[in-house]
């Protein structure tokens, strides 16, 4: 997969890819990424990338024309474009199996108030929200959606390592329990050290039943007691 992330922080985005788990991903060839820094695309002497919005109002916007130079440069129109926004559609773990799907994806990180809407209306494809919350930085959620999607790639992880993991059988994933056994009173479930599979398999489920419930009662169609 071909990822380009544009930036008015690039340094943000290299810290991740060049981190952990994405660097090896980078280094087998299954992530090919580069990112752009929007101020690069600046008109004036000073790389000016915000100004005030039409109508009045607080905090800054986006402007155009470094925008689509920077998305210009990186043939947009023939990629798939998604901007990270509070006003987008919920990300989901369904979601960033259906972008793992794409050969090539291109991230606008924004700042402020947001980007001004005709870059949205001209380039963008997708608007996602992380979550009914807002943040300052544009980057942060982008990487968030990179890193849900990357690690579903082939190569990346263990097949096996997905599989149980949190919303991918409807339920939030059991505990984990390593060693060692016994810590200021607190045991490992005996369970998990029986040797018996069959029951080790049903106390896991059991548990992610439990914990759906406790945590996420939305997700098993449970009105919550809180």
């Amino acid at each position: 997969m071909k990822i380009k992330v544009l930036s008015l922080f690039p340094e943000i985005i290299e810290g991740f890819f060049t981190s952990s788990i994405m660097a090896r991903a980078v280094e087998k060839g299954i992530i090919d990424y580069s990112s752009v820094n929007i101020r690069d695309f600046a008109f004036d002497k000073h790389r000016s990338c915000d100004d005030s919005p039409y109508g009045g109002g607080a905090g800054m916007v986006l402007k155009v024309e470094p925008l689509a130079g920077a998305l210009d440069s990186v043939d947009a129109h023939r990629k798939r474009v998604i901007y990270p926004s509070p006003s987008g559609t919920l990300f989901s773990q369904e979601e960033a199996e259906r972008l793992s799907e794409y050969e090539e994806l291109v991230f606008i990180c924004g700042r402020y108030e947001g980007v001004d809407q005709r870059i949205i209306d001209m380039y963008v494809d997708e608007e996602i929200s992380i979550g009914d919350y807002v943040i300052s930085s544009g980057e942060v959620s982008t990487l968030v959606i990179i890193d849900a999607v990357y690690r579903l790639l082939e190569g990346v992880i263990s097949e096996d390592s997905l599989i149980d993991e949190s919303f991918s059988n409807g339920l939030l994933e059991y505990p984990h329990y390593t060693r060692p056994f016994n810590f200021r009173g607190l045991k490992v479930p005996e369970v998990l050290v029986s040797g018996n599979h069959s029951k080790i398999d049903e106390w896991r489920r059991k548990e992610s039943i439990r914990k759906t419930r406790q945590n996420r009662p939305d997700i098993m169609g449970i009105k919550s007691n809180y």
